[in-house]
């Protein structure tokens, strides 16, 4: 049986679902799980932790992991400002004092860039429920585009290219638009009348909004002309995020390598053969292996030991 001190736990927590992934210090996978979407909520973000608490407890039963581990580390989509982050911690820390001895808190994007490049300097995009690049210079100098959440931007993200879907068939409806094979998303959510798609909205989280995405992509792969530009648009909106970083890393930065994180951009997900193409024409190539977020967490908690060493 592996013993308390040597367990770290990292956790990649998204809009869409959790990832748990428990390792020894050696870097060993002991054991994961996943759990409900632990994105923050500006408004209250001590339900992240409360969250992640409960998730992670419950998959340190099933691996039958004594407590407490050695270190968590949370890497949390909406976790981008200090202020959160600090208050996230302080309430992990309470909850969770009798789990893990030490706690530490940042974004999806840290954990993945330092799970792709290892402190090395590259670029990470990542695009799921939202949307952001991120980037690491030569001269350790992090830079990001996009992040700006739902309200502000998230162009690109499965909730966006889901919520276009939406609007277009209420467009339909109305006559503003051409008709629409979109609107067999009705029959998807049991809605009867495009009507119907106002009280749904009003109810629905992200996750379930953004679930939608893969199907706007495959009636755009059927043909609809609506569908298409919709996703037309969204592989756009990346291409502009990458171009966007690209400048401001300069052509002296010669970082040639981007990592794909997320549910639309991984291989053999909605958008990958046109983000392909998108990346080769940016003179680019892609990350040949794959990129895990929890495991970017659990090097972190990994550090957290060594730091207090």
């Amino acid at each position: 049986m592996v013993m308390p001190n040597e367990v770290v736990i990292g956790i990649d927590g998204g809009g869409t679902r959790t990832r748990v992934l428990i390792m020894d210090r050696e870097g060993r996978e002991i054991g994961r799980g996943e759990g409900s979407a632990t994105l923050v909520d500006p408004e209250a973000p001590g339900k992240a932790a409360l969250l992640v608490d409960t998730i992670v407890r419950r998959v340190l039963n099933e691996h039958r992991v004594p407590r407490p581990a050695a270190a968590l580390w949370a890497a949390l989509a909406g976790a981008g400002r200090e202020v959160t982050r600090t208050r996230i911690r302080s309430e992990l820390e309470e909850i969770s004092r009798d789990m893990v001895r030490r706690v530490g808190v940042g974004t999806d994007v840290d954990a993945a860039i330092h799970d792709a490049f290892d402190h090395q300097p590259g670029i990470v995009l990542i695009a799921g429920t939202g949307t952001i690049v991120h980037a690491l210079s030569p001269g350790g100098e992090r830079m990001s585009v996009g992040g700006w959440g739902a309200r502000l931007g998230d162009e690109g993200s499965g909730y966006a290219i889901a919520l276009a879907g939406l609007k277009a068939i209420l467009r339909a409806q109305d006559g503003r638009s051409e008709p629409t094979a979109l609107t067999g998303l009705l029959a998807d959510l049991d809605l009867e009348t495009p009507a119907a798609l106002v009280d749904w909205v009003a109810h629905a989280t992200k996750r379930d909004v953004a679930a939608l995405a893969p199907r706007v992509v495959a009636i755009a792969d059927d043909g609809d002309p609506v569908a298409k530009q919709i996703v037309e648009q969204a592989v756009s909106e990346l291409r502009l995020h990458l171009k966007a970083i690209l400048e401001r890393l300069g052509p002296q930065s010669r970082i040639r390598t981007v990592a794909l994180v997320g549910g639309l951009v991984m291989p053999g997900r909605p958008l990958r053969s046109r983000m392909e193409r998108v990346i080769a024409e940016l003179g680019l190539e892609i990350l040949a292996r794959e990129v895990r977020p929890d495991r970017g967490a659990a090097r972190f908690a990994m550090d957290l030991i060594e730091a207090t060493v």
